[in-house]
């Protein structure tokens, strides 16, 4: 999956390809080799080349807010295939998942109900937000236990839409 990632004024064009469960190597100008987990809600442990970092990811509005070894910063994606699922789809998500909305829009449509057995990757809702239909997709399998949002229904970026269990 190829991305641009912005880093306050820094852009960078980057690829990411998945090579094992939470496994990844993301190219640019230089590459990495990732292990990646999510160890609680927004927290990650993270390992690149080997040297390990402990990473909080928040949604915030127009990207993400990133708060690692005492720094913080504001990173944007551009790509909407990498907020389908939330971060859960990049990392590999385990237990349950808060599934947010990734930009402001309205529920269009709930492709699912509470209860229902839905697979990784499966759509969950559809937002319109700039005269675009957007679907938002599971991050793993597992069982809807909470519907947030109703159709019609206007949404904040961040804002949770369903729990998966």
């Amino acid at each position: 999956m190829k991305l641009e990632v912005c880093i306050g004024t820094l852009a960078r064009q980057v690829e990411i390809q998945r090579t094992g469960p939470n496994q990844f190597i993301v190219g640019g100008e230089d590459s990495a080799q990732i292990d990646a987990l999510e160890v609680a809600p927004n927290t990650y442990s993270i390992l690149v080349n080997g040297r390990a970092f402990e990473a909080t990811v928040i949604p915030a509005a127009e990207g993400v807010l990133v708060r690692c070894g005492g720094r913080e910063f504001h990173a944007t994606i551009f790509d909407p295939r990498a907020w389908q699922g939330g971060l859960g789809a990049l990392f590999g998500a385990e237990g349950k998942q808060r599934v947010i909305a990734p930009m402001p829009g309205k529920v269009i449509r709930i492709l699912v109900s509470n209860g229902e057995a839905v697979e990784a990757d499966q759509g969950l809702v559809v937002v319109e937000a700039m005269k675009m239909q957007n679907e938002i997709r599971s991050p793993k399998a597992g069982t809807i236990e909470r519907i947030f949002i109703r159709e019609g229904q206007a949404v904040a970026a961040g804002e949770a839409l369903v729990t998966i269990d």
